[in-house]
């Protein structure tokens, strides 16, 4: 269990590596170890590319590294503190994605102008303002978790996104379709000074639609079909990991 956990969270990498939310070393993904013993996280000095189940430690939640080797991240209290907050939350993922650290600096809303934007919004995806630095101590990784509160995921502005799910497919899906949303939600803000948007209702019928358990699993197995090699499953296919399934056709 421990190793394909440690799989997992190097998959997850690998595909936000090759989905365009690497910077350099920087961003992570985590996931709550299933026998309360804290937080496995990609070790620093990594690329999202280059991570294999050998580049995922286990954390408390002070940042003591108890299993794996290498050294944690500095903005661990992002991945703690959210978990420590949020018992639904199995993972949690910060990247730099561009688009979206572009569009929340805008001060714009994310708006549903797109099958990825109905996902996250209604309600608005939240703000943290309090600091475009990064989230260094606890009690900072508290107030992010606060200001996320019950939602899917957070604009960092002038920093970068947070994206959490049931478990890392879930986060990590995530993340790629906010950066996928706020990229054509900036095309369209380039085209035409008014933009047409689904409503409410319409929004949260869509996300159903396109986003069920079903199609979610779909999604994460391509993502992972497209990962060149398989350098960090010890041979073994990276990352599958059951969805639990609802009864939908597609």
């Amino acid at each position: 269990m421990q190793d394909d956990l440690r799989d997992l969270v190097a998959t997850g990498c690998r595909v936000l590596g090759s989905e365009g939310h690497g910077d350099l070393i920087w961003g992570h993904v985590s996931a709550r170890d299933p026998e309360g013993r804290g937080t496995w996280m990609k070790a620093a000095t990594w690329g999202f590319e280059e991570v294999t189940r050998d580049d995922v430690v286990l954390l408390t939640r002070d940042g003591s590294v108890i299993a794996g080797s290498g050294r944690r991240h500095a903005e661990f209290p992002i991945h703690t503190e959210i978990l420590a907050a949020r018992p639904d939350v199995g993972s949690v993922v910060h990247t730099h994605a561009p688009h979206a650290v572009a569009l929340a600096a805008t001060g714009s809303p994310l708006l549903p102008i797109s099958h990825e934007g109905t996902l996250f919004t209604p309600p608005e995806v939240p703000r943290f303002e309090e600091t475009g630095d990064l989230i260094l101590t606890a009690e900072l990784g508290a107030r992010v978790a606060a200001t996320l509160g019950d939602q899917r995921a957070l604009f960092l502005v002038n920093h970068g996104i947070v994206a959490t799910g049931r478990d890392v497919p879930t986060a990590v899906l995530g993340a790629i379709l906010l950066e996928r949303a706020c990229r054509t939600q900036l095309l369209a803000v380039g085209a035409a000074s008014t933009l047409a948007a689904s409503d409410d209702d319409e929004a949260l019928r869509k996300r159903d639609h396109c986003y069920n358990d079903a199609l979610l699993e779909q999604a994460w197995d391509y993502l992972v079909r497209r990962l060149p090699g398989d350098s960090g499953s010890a041979g073994r296919r990276p990352g599958r990991r059951p969805f639990r399934r609802r009864n939908v056709r597609t």
